[in-house]
């Protein structure tokens, strides 16, 4: 190594020291003069000696180019959102669903701050940090990795001698700090620009900036909370003993995380966050609990989007009292009246707020809410503005109850409130033109159809020019007719065109769910998909199923037997299917998609399917497929997938980094294949 080496990399190893020192340490050791000196020696070298350049080097802190766009990051594994409580008896519950799945009297959890900040993805590569994402949706986030070398607290490389694993991914939170929020916003006032409202929306600014140079001048911090993704690297035991690593690598890790035992545990925790929560140095909405035992998160799984192993206790929102001004009515997606109070605007969490949502008409008529009123507001879980209550005793005389209108205030059509439903519907469907809005950006969406590059503008686009109608004149659009339209060009509209044809091949969930059937996700569209097969079948047992509604000796709950059957469909989400296709224009929609081509896979009879009777489940990263993908094969060969290892489990499907499940399939004796033998046993019987 030439001397020029030597001390470049002896400099860059005292400067990263020092800024672990002062960044995350919170412990300075050298003077800011001695570093300066330090930091342009090192850039001097650099300059002279190009190759001495590294992507840890201190230098790269300062920013680069400007960017054209974040390109798109697919999460190896989901970055998932937590349910929220709000309650001491939802974190009971809770606690008792955690015990009832691991068959334990008591748990240990590990609690700690939810910090109000933007959930980034770190992933580093044999010990150097390689790319950094955004969250976004859970499956795929943005590059930011430019942005995220500007924070200080973020480690260029892994600390310590190694060695490292092949890859690992640190998940954390990116916040700004109050004092550098206040510090930003009086240099905005100096300057005469806009204020920031508050230090989350300042630091999701910051870390989209465009040019990494004006993120590197933000005062940003990152706190380092899980491990996402990993490769060549043998996990702890406890999520306590990741967090313990995870220091030693030298990420920032707080201080206010601990360790606690059971519902009591968890509620101690709480209060005394809450009692902190003032003079913490950053802005908090929460706590989280989470399991701490990896092996019994592995055994719990996820439900939906979020895990069953933690929970988000939420601070009981911030407060404000305004005047309600109006009471009006919006029309959802899918046709609910969404009564809404139009307030005398005022701060409250954060946020200027001149709206709140008043939930559905049940609420407006328990908490009697009339326009004229002063009125509690809240920020529901420091998001979504809500009306908490009304203050009798300052109502005027004249305040006006709010009339439900009984026809549509968008398209005329006639209201309609059916029996158990909180909320009056817009019968008009998608030819009201509030609904259609809402409804084609939910077909599109990715978790639906699944459409690239029809964008909310583009489909407003093609909504007021009378191009789409209903979601299948999306398949009858041509390159031509959008072409045509603002900020399309002629490869983007062939783009969207090819785009809408590789959706017809599609899943018969996926389907399901982006026809927007009231109160059906993603989750009760895969049971229908399991339960019944075959659209036909769906059809057929909706229409015997509406049959019950003229028998008036039935209660509700006895209604809609079929559809009841399947899996945590109750009585009113079974009502909102059986309407759907009993409905002749939702009828005459879907038989217009299915003849644009729209189609997928037939599933195999469960008594001639290769996996008939088989219970498999998923675990680690699949070769060239997803594990959503995977699981469709799975059940398409007549097989169930489970997120659980248990002893009634037939295969366990590993990929790499398979965890806690392949160990725990190796106790049971399960046996464990990969996703060429899982292919073999499908197509061994096909």
């Amino acid at each position: 190594m030439t001397t020029a080496a030597k001390r470049a990399a002896e400099l860059r190893r005292l400067l990263e020291q020092a800024n672990h020192d002062y960044y995350v340490l919170d412990a300075p050791t050298l003077p800011d003069a001695e570093y300066d000196k330090l930091f342009r020696e090192l850039q001097a070298l650099e300059e002279q000696h190009p190759g001495l350049r590294t992507a840890d080097s201190p230098t790269q802190r300062v920013g680069g180019a400007p960017l054209k766009e974040f390109a798109p990051v697919t999460h190896r594994l989901p970055m998932q959102s937590l349910n929220n409580c709000f309650s001491e008896e939802e974190l009971g519950e809770f606690d008792r669903r955690v015990r009832e799945g691991l068959g334990r009297e008591a748990v240990d959890y590990v609690a700690e701050p939810k910090l109000d900040g933007l959930a980034v993805s770190l992933v580093y590569e044999n010990g150097v940090l390689a790319q950094g994402a955004t969250r976004g949706d859970g499956e795929t986030g943005e590059d930011i990795t430019a942005n995220l070398r500007t924070i200080r607290s973020v480690p260029l490389a892994l600390h310590g001698a190694g060695p490292f694993p092949k890859v690992i991914e640190v998940r954390g939170e990116v916040y700004l700090p109050r004092a550098g929020f206040d510090k930003m916003n009086r240099e905005a006032e100096a300057r005469g620009e806009k204020l920031y409202v508050n230090p989350r929306n300042a630091a999701a600014g910051s870390l989209r900036q465009l040019d990494p140079k004006m993120t590197a001048q933000r005062p940003l911090a990152l706190y380092a909370y899980a491990v996402g993704y990993q490769q060549g690297w043998t996990a702890p035991k406890t999520h306590s003993q990741v967090l313990q690593q995870l220091r030693g690598w030298g990420f920032p890790v707080s201080d206010l995380i601990e360790r606690v035992q059971g519902t009591e545990g968890c509620l101690r925790y709480y209060q005394a966050m809450q009692q902190r929560r003032p003079k913490l140095g950053f802005d908090i909405d929460g706590v989280v609990y989470k399991l701490d035992d990896l092996a019994g998160r592995d055994e719990l799984g996820s439900v939906s989007r979020a895990p069953r192993w933690a929970i988000a206790h939420k601070f009981p929102a911030e407060e404000a009292l305004t005047t309600v001004e109006a009471i009006e009515f919006q029309i959802s997606r899918t046709g609910a009246l969404n009564p809404v109070a139009r307030l005398k605007p005022v701060f409250v969490g954060g946020a200027n707020v001149s709206n709140a949502t008043l939930h559905n008409l049940d609420e407006v008529e328990r908490k009697d809410v009339r326009a004229g009123d002063t009125v509690i507001v809240r920020r529901a879980g420091d998001v979504i503005p809500e009306v908490k209550g009304v203050v009798l005793e300052r109502r005027p005389e004249g305040a006006r109850k709010p009339v439900v209108p009984s026809h549509c205030p968008v398209c005329g059509a006639q209201v309609e409130r059916a029996e158990g439903e909180v909320n009056a519907r817009c019968s008009n469907g998608m030819s009201c033109p509030a609904q259609l809005q809402g409804a084609l950006q939910h077909f599109v969406s990715r978790r639906a159809m699944d459409i690239e590059g029809l964008g909310e503008k583009l489909l407003a686009q093609l909504i007021e020019r009378g191009l789409v109608k209903a979601p299948v004149d999306l398949y009858r659009l041509t390159a031509e007719q959008l072409a045509d339209l603002d900020r399309m060009g002629e490869k983007s509209a062939e783009n969207v065109v090819a785009a809408l044809e590789k959706s017809k091949d599609s899943r018969f969930e996926r389907f399901l769910y982006a026809l927007g059937i009231p109160d059906v996700g993603e989750t009760t569209a895969r049971d229908l998909a399991r339960h019944f097969g075959t659209l036909d079948k769906l059809i057929e047992a909706a229409a015997r199923d509406r049959l019950s509604e003229a028998d008036d000796s039935l209660k509700l709950k006895d209604r809609y037997k079929e559809l009841q059957a399947v899996p945590d469909v109750g009585p009113i989400v079974a009502a909102h299917i059986a309407h759907f296709f009993t409905e002749e224009q939702n009828l005459v929609a879907v038989k217009a998609l299915l003849d644009a081509g729209i189609r997928w896979p037939a599933p195999k009879s469960a008594a001639s399917g290769p996996l008939s009777g088989k219970t498999l489940v998923i675990t680690g990263t699949l070769p060239g497929i997803s594990r959503d993908e995977a699981g469709a094969m799975i059940e398409a060969a007549g097989g169930k997938v489970s997120g659980s290892v248990s002893a009634k489990t037939d295969y366990l499907v590993a990929g790499e980094a398979a965890g806690s499940k392949l160990a725990k399939a190796e106790k049971l004796g399960v046996a464990v294949i990969d996703l060429a033998a899982l292919k073999a046993l499908i197509d061994a019987g096909a």
